[in-house]
């Protein structure tokens, strides 16, 4: 249930499973923690109370994505404000070296794209393959996040 909670943002429900004493950082069988799930779906309000009962923006799934460069990928502003105010790491690699700024930049997310500058991410960061953000915006044609990264 708790789950399903988070993925659909039902914040009151889910809090009253955290003070019945389920773990804030529970995990499902592919490694998503409840905040994982609400920051993808872009809960800010679920996100935001998580947060506040200690869960942990840093921790990644079984594929190495955190709440933070699923939300960046999403467009999810408030979620993304949200985990980089309670210590999100805005340079943190996925296992690929793919940052939240380069997802904020492939999927054209120039409002994320801002909120990371801000937070202090790299914008010369290279993924694995050697690309960094620019390059990645110019290759899935987001072309405002390629203008505002040549700026």
């Amino acid at each position: 249930r708790a789950f399903a909670h988070a993925r659909a943002g039902e914040t009151e429900a889910l809090v009253a499973l955290l003070d019945a004493g389920v773990a804030v950082d529970l995990t499902n069988d592919r490694g998503d923690t409840l905040l994982m799930l609400a920051a993808y779906h872009g809960h800010e309000g679920t996100s935001r109370a998580l947060l506040a009962r200690g869960a942990d923006p840093a921790r990644a799934n079984d594929r190495g994505q955190t709440p933070l460069a699923g939300a960046a990928f999403k467009g999810e502003l408030g979620v993304v404000e949200a985990l980089l105010a309670a210590g999100a790491d805005p340079d943190q690699a996925d296992p690929a070296g793919r940052t939240p700024l380069m997802y904020a930049a492939m999927f054209d997310r120039v409002e994320v794209l801002d909120a990371l500058w801000r937070a202090g991410a790299d914008p010369e960061a290279r993924d694995a393959g050697g690309q960094g953000a620019a390059d990645l915006a110019r290759a899935m044609g987001a072309t405002r996040a390629a203008s505002r990264l040549a700026a």
